[in-house]
């Protein structure tokens, strides 16, 4: 395919007519005669190939407006970043949970423009099409459900509950009488796509050949690791693991796991360690972005969390103190073989160069910081400089591989697999592992959902994920499966005592391999929910920096202010 922009493709996607946005900031924008937000049916029609190339890059063209929110709303509002004094006003709020004024980033309007372009896809593209026996659309109906069932998992997730709607609204009446319809909880949401995608499991993505550079089947949902987190999220286990399975252990595209990772390379002189983790380099999808503004929507992210010459260095988010904690607090163990012994080692806890390579190195490899004197006093650069090597300009990452496999273990945890689940942190996805580690009993009830084909996935190659910032974890004795101090009466009781405490480890595994990514908020709310516990979010948050803000912990313990409000 030739190669061209997507704002091209956006200009070609509005003079088809299918760019729309269903308002939710006042029924006026609705009502404005000149208004853009409604269809008009009779002057489109999808039933030629271009149409659908550039239906579908239109919808990503959408995306690209929510892309920088969905990292930031699940991170400002966590517990392992803070505002600094550079911070917009609406970051500080959102951090604050100060949802009482108007926010820039609460636009749902946004969210509802691709939803309402992804149900003008589907009602109008020819499904029925054929040439030579073969679906014309197939690929990219299916892609389209998958943008909507996203979308509408991202928009519940930060709403709480929202409006259901899977017709296009072709009428302003139309979308008044929708918006103001019921409200779908996140768990319904759920259920609702669920149903809704599985017939398409094994539809292949579309692929349109290269686009701006880069292979445009990076820009599609995985449909098989939504259908995980769609699961998990509603609370189906099993469904979610099998899920997970079974798009990791894909024969024609196996999903591994990097095995490059930051180590200590000298056990005898910690002074600096060797950089070489990828961080979120392994993404398996993102949302592509232009690399100019004048061609479209540009990521902010890189100037928003690190020093760049467009911010003169102020950047406007920086690590908490809870992550520094957080990452101090994990054991860097590793193996050293000299001629004659196999020693294990530990990292000291004091006495490093740099306090951010005590513990966890993933943080020191993607956090940096430092201060300089300036020698002209009224520079308008800020004296330090930050460089968080997580985002790009021109993609925001949707699914990667390390993160999948953690929802992949939390899945197996609540499904009653503790033990697979901790072979995922300590030891690394492969048969023999699996077959060490786990008792009997426990293989025989999870069978083939730990299944991970030697030929494809060898040993040689696992790696635990704690391995990729605390050095080699499968010998770490500090590191171990949670065991209760006094047998209990039974082996079920042995495992539903386990099962909480493994996920402590894996939440917090997560927040060391996602930080920075918008993760953190989204997963302590799943938990909390889950536990029917409010203070599993409400505490940390509450501590991100280094001390209890009792008024932010009271806030939280109502639930009703996790989520943004609907305008």
């Amino acid at each position: 395919m030739k190669l061209f922009n997507i704002k091209k493709v956006h200009g070609l996607f509005v003079a088809c007519g299918l760019s729309l946005v269903v308002p939710l900031t006042s029924c006026e924008d609705i009502l404005e005669t000149d208004s853009d937000f409604v269809m008009y049916e009779k002057e489109n029609t999808l039933d030629h190939a271009t149409d659908s190339v550039y239906s579908v890059l239109g919808i990503i063209s959408k995306m690209q407006v929510i892309a920088d929110r969905i990292v930031l709303l699940g991170d400002v509002r966590s517990d392992l970043v803070t505002t600094t004094e550079a911070a917009s006003t609406d970051l500080k709020r959102l951090a604050a949970f100060d949802n009482s004024e108007a926010n820039a980033y609460n636009v749902p309007s946004d969210y509802y423009a691709v939803i309402n372009n992804c149900n003008y896809f589907l009602a109008h593209v020819d499904t029925m099409l054929e040439r030579r026996g073969y679906k014309v659309f197939q690929s990219e109906y299916a892609a389209v459900k998958a943008f909507r069932a996203w979308t509408y998992l991202e928009l519940a997730k930060i709403y709480g509950s929202v409006p259901l709607i899977l017709e296009p609204m072709m009428t302003e009446i139309q979308a008044r009488e929708a918006m103001n319809g019921p409200r779908q909880t996140l768990e319904d949401i759920c259920n609702y796509f669920i149903a809704d995608l599985a017939p398409y499991v094994g539809v292949n993505l579309p692929d349109f050949g290269s686009i701006n550079g880069r292979s445009s089947r990076y820009f599609f949902i995985p449909m098989r690791a939504l259908l995980g987190d769609l699961c998990l999220w509603a609370g189906r286990y099993q469904d979610a693991v099998a899920w997970y399975h079974d798009y990791l252990t894909d024969r024609d595209e196996p999903v591994g796991i990097l095995t490059s990772r930051s180590t200590w390379t000298n056990p005898t002189e910690f002074r600096t360690p060797s950089i070489s983790y990828l961080g979120s380099s392994d993404y398996i999808s993102c949302i592509p972005m232009e690399t100019r503004v004048f061609n479209g929507v540009v990521s902010e992210l890189p100037d928003i969390y690190s020093s760049t010459t467009d911010n003169y260095y102020y950047f406007q988010l920086t690590a908490s103190r809870a992550l520094l904690n957080l990452s101090a607090a994990q054991n860097y163990c590793m193996e050293y073989r000299t001629n004659e012994t196999v020693d294990t080692i530990y990292a000291p806890k004091t006495g490093l160069l740099l306090n951010r390579f005590v513990g966890d190195l993933r943080f020191c490899t993607v956090f940096g910081q430092s201060s300089y004197k300036q020698e002209d006093e009224f520079s308008e650069y800020g004296s330090t400089t930050q460089t968080i090597d997580k985002h790009y300009s021109n993609l925001v990452v949707t699914y990667r591989a390390a993160m999948l496999y953690l929802r992949y273990a939390e899945a197996l945890n609540r499904a009653g697999y503790p033990q697979s689940a901790f072979v995922i942190l300590k030891h690394g996805a492969c048969d023999e592992y699996f077959t060490e580690y786990v008792d009997s009993v426990e293989r025989k009830q999870v069978g083939s959902l730990i299944a991970f084909d030697s030929n494809i996935f060898p040993k040689e190659r696992a790696l635990g994920i704690h391995s990729y910032g605390s050095g080699d974890s499968q010998i770490d004795t500090t590191y171990v499966l949670p065991q209760p101090a006094e047998k209990l009466a039974s082996r079920a009781d042995t495992v539903n005592w386990q099962i909480p405490f493994v996920e402590d480890i894996i939440i917090n595994e997560m927040a060391l391999e996602g930080m920075f990514e918008g993760y953190r908020y989204y997963d302590l709310m799943r938990v909390a929910k889950r536990r029917g516990d409010n203070a599993y979010l409400a505490d940390p948050i509450s501590r991100r920096n280094g001390e209890m803000d009792a008024a932010l912990r009271d806030k939280l313990m109502n639930s009703e202010n996790w989520y943004l409000p609907l305008p």
